[in-house]
């Protein structure tokens, strides 16, 4: 039980350390986890499927940097690797929108 008590102590101190709400973060982390898993979920169905996979993918990192935006948001002295990955995110966003944007108008460019 002393150990639960060290880990509830360690949390709310991160609190305090990047200046956000400790409760809200985990409820958010904790929260994105079962979207996360659906989000997985459905990257497999349109793989199986051969269907597209830039959403599915864009809304499993969504869930899997959602309580770290609620720290850039909100939070103070944020650590450059949570910075570096939403980033990343976002580079691959527009990276992969472009792709498909450019495969479109191949298409239309064939056709006539």
């Amino acid at each position: 039980m002393e150990y639960l008590n060290e880990v509830k102590i360690w949390f709310l101190i991160l609190g305090d350390a990047y200046g956000v709400n400790p409760i809200i973060f985990g409820a958010i982390y904790v929260g994105a986890i079962p979207f996360f898993t659906l989000s997985v979920a459905w990257i497999v169905k349109n793989f199986r499927q051969d269907k597209n996979l830039v959403i599915p993918a864009l809304s499993a990192s969504f869930f899997f940097v959602s309580a770290y935006l609620y720290l850039m948001i909100a939070g103070e002295n944020v650590p450059w690797w949570v910075y570096l990955l939403v980033i990343g995110m976002l580079f691959y966003g527009g990276w992969s929108t472009l792709k498909k944007v450019k495969g479109k108008l191949n298409r239309v460019d064939d056709e006539i």
